[in-house]
This record gives C-alpha cells, sequence and structure tokens, in this order.
C-alpha cells in the first residue's frame, strides 16, 4: 500500500496535498516495487513503459559490452528517478538497472504528465516542469563525467573527478559514494592501475584516503 503522506518529503512530490496525492497516483498507474541487493530491476534490451523513483536504496545504472565488460554509468540515490527517458520515448532499454542495496522502488506512468491533455492539470504542469528540471541535472552530470572519462591519463581523470567532489561538497575533505572497482568502472579505467596511481598520488603529496574517504591537499 502506497502511503502519500510518505512522498510528500520527495522533491517530485514536494508542496502536494495528501488528497491530491491520492489522486495523482491513481493517475499516473503508480506501484511500489521492493528489490533485494544484487538483484536486477532491468536488463538491456527491457522494454520499459514508467519511470522509476526510488523511495529507499540506490542502484546502479550499467552498460555490457559485447564481451561482457561493464561499465558503472551512473549511481541513483534514493529520491532520484531512473529509466524515465526510456519510458517517455517508449524504448528498449541499452543499460542495465542493478538494485545496489535493498531497493523500494515506485512506478510512474509519466508520459501522462507530458500529455497535451496533461497541461490543462495544474499539478500535472508542476511535475513537467520538475521533469524539465531531472532532464536539466542529468545533463549536467553527464557533462561532468565527460569531462571526467576525457582526461588521456588515469592521474587526471582522478583529479577531475576527486577536485569535482571537492568543489561539490564545498570542503578539501570529502566522501565519495564508489568502492574502488565502481570508481574504476566510473572513470574507465583498469583498478589495479588506478589503485597504484592513488598510491604514487598520496605519495605525492596531492592527497591523502581511507577507502572512499578522501583528503586533497594544494599543490
Amino acid at each position: 500500500m502506497i502511503e502519500p503522506s510518505k512522498l510528500a518529503s520527495l522533491p517530485f512530490f514536494q508542496g502536494i496535498s495528501p488528497e491530491d496525492m491520492t489522486k495523482l497516483l491513481e493517475e499516473l498507474d503508480a506501484r511500489e516495487v521492493f528489490y533485494e541487493k544484487g538483484s536486477f530491476l532491468v536488463h538491456a534490451g527491457d522494454k520499459i513503459t514508467a519511470a522509476g523513483l526510488i523511495l529507499s536504496g540506490e542502484v546502479h545504472i550499467l552498460r555490457e559490452d559485447f564481451w561482457g565488460s561493464r561499465a558503472l554509468v551512473a549511481q541513483i540515490p534514493s529520491g532520484a528517478f531512473f529509466g524515465e527517458t526510456y519510458a517517455l520515448l517508449d524504448t528498449a532499454a541499452e543499460v542495465s538497472v542493478l538494485a545496489a542495496a535493498d531497493t523500494t522502488v515506485l512506478y510512474l506512468s509519466l508520459n501522462r504528465i507530458l500529455a497535451p491533455t496533461g497541461q490543462t492539470n495544474p499539478l500535472f504542469a508542476l511535475l513537467s516542469r520538475r521533469l524539465l528540471q531531472i532532464f536539466a541535472g542529468r545533463n549536467l552530470t553527464l557533462t561532468r563525467k565527460i569531462a571526467h572519462v576525457t582526461c588521456r591519463s588515469t592521474r587526471e581523470k582522478l583529479l577531475s573527478f576527486l577536485s569535482s567532489c571537492a568543489q561539490d561538497s564545498g570542503s578539501a575533505v570529502f566522501s565519495i559514494p564508489f568502492d574502488r572497482q565502481q570508481l574504476a568502472d566510473y572513470l574507465a579505467v583498469e583498478r589495479s592501475a588506478m589503485s597504484a596511481e592513488l598510491s604514487r598520488m598520496k605519495k605525492d603529496g596531492l592527497l591523502d584516503y581511507h577507502k572512499n574517504h578522501f583528503r586533497l591537499f594544494t599543490k
């Protein structure tokens, strides 16, 4: 049973009354699904008809090549959407979605929000603006990743990524949302080579770290 009052704290639904929320969930064919850690929500090639809003947990967006090599495309936290682009375009997924923790997802038929008739509905008009903000944010995230992975060397990729994390946190001391393998996948580098480069960077006085906690030093 979906409890509308619990959704009000999510940015996408902020400001919507419980009464309107109940009606809205019905109009969007909302359904709640639980996934255990390590299970796939979506496999590449699956047809996606509804966007997923993560109520709790976390998912990883993965891309696999012909030989089965896997790359981490994005990490999607609680409160964020996945699959909205494929759902709105009514097309098959080009990526897989993996539960990185026990995860609860609320599936919504967002195409109803953007239908011409939907714009006469004040709530749909509000949510369509919020969808636009989500797409703008995703574009910014993709632009940042491109900036990281197009750096020539592993050190340059690490410096670009860690610098961005420090700027986002407003501090030279911060945590990243990846373990070593996930970070290597995200930056499209080999894990052992990346770990060796981190050790050299530490020796060179550029940074210090413990697991996923980092401290950057001025050069």
